[in-house]
């Protein structure tokens, strides 16, 4: 089994966020092509603290990607702790975040590229909440495996695009492992303390890019932590070799597709998520 080494580290800075005072936000992918981030879009850390009042936010459309929300810190008013939630836009969908009253939460979210023959898919939703996760729990590390495969542990997500998603905490001096599917590209991102992974340190808010995969081969990533703890996210996936064409909250394969998706917007088209029926949300359950 072949070792993944770090590629490239990188360190965004935050910056003032759209909600207006009380927002953080930063951009987690950045500095890189979307042929190099392959299969993912983007990452945003968004740090919100909000006395409430005027609304914040409001509802906005997608459409051609996933949206893979994890929530590291939430309110309990819809936004829970440790849970994620992973929307379907594909053919086109509207949803709502909208804060109204005192709020502080920090959520993860991640733009996920579909597959080009699911791209214009039926928009689904999904729900994996923090007692449903599947997490090896010890003195020294608690690992939630909330996409893919980990510690012999497989989630229950149900991927249009195949990728991994793994929240590991480890005490101070403490070891882990991860291995990934052959061909998989990508990154981990440290939200507390430092680890070292491979023979490189990767710091609070870097976010370290895994060398080029192979197209063959199972590998494997080592961490490792000093005399300090580390929090860290680590999102892999299979690239789709397809090209985009990106605009606001639209993904499609040419300028017409966004073209077409902004008409069918305005014209009020477009299923709002609170619409959708049954079938195309599902809420998981951990199978013990």
């Amino acid at each position: 089994m072949k070792t993944r080494k770090i590629d490239q580290i990188l360190h965004n800075p935050a910056h003032p966020g759209f909600l207006g005072k009380g927002h953080i936000a930063t951009a987690v992918i950045g500095g890189r092509s979307f042929d190099q981030n392959d299969p993912f879009i983007l990452l945003m850390d968004d740090q919100v603290d909000l006395p409430g009042g005027e609304p914040a936010g409001g509802p906005h459309p997608h459409a051609g990607f996933e949206t893979v929300t994890l929530i590291l810190e939430g309110n309990g008013m819809g936004w829970e702790t440790g849970s994620l939630e992973v929307m379907t836009a594909g053919s086109g969908i509207v949803h709502t975040e909208e804060i109204t009253a005192e709020t502080k939460v920090r959520i993860l979210q991640l733009w996920l590229i579909l597959p080009p023959e699911k791209r214009w898919a039926q928009p689904f939703w999904q729900e994996l909440l923090l007692e449903n996760v599947p997490t090896v729990k010890h003195d020294d590390m608690e690992i939630r495996v909330y996409s893919g495969s980990s510690q012999g542990l497989t989630s229950p997500l149900q991927n249009q695009t195949p990728f991994t998603l793994v929240d590991f905490q480890l005490n101070k001096n403490t070891s882990a492992k991860q291995e990934l599917p052959a061909g998989y590209n990508g990154f981990v991102y440290v939200t507390n303390g430092s680890v070292v992974i491979g023979d490189q340190l990767i710091t609070e808010g870097q976010t370290a890019w895994l060398e080029e995969p192979s197209d063959n081969e199972l590998t494997e990533v080592s961490f490792k932590t000093g005399d300090h703890s580390a929090r860290f996210i680590l999102y892999a996936g299979k690239p789709q070799n397809a090209p985009i064409v990106s605009h606001g909250p639209f993904i499609g394969d040419t300028q017409e597709d966004i073209a077409r998706l902004y008409q069918a917007y305005r014209r009020g088209a477009l299923p709002h998520l609170n619409t959708l029926p049954d079938s195309q949300k599902l809420r998981h359950q951990l199978v013990v």
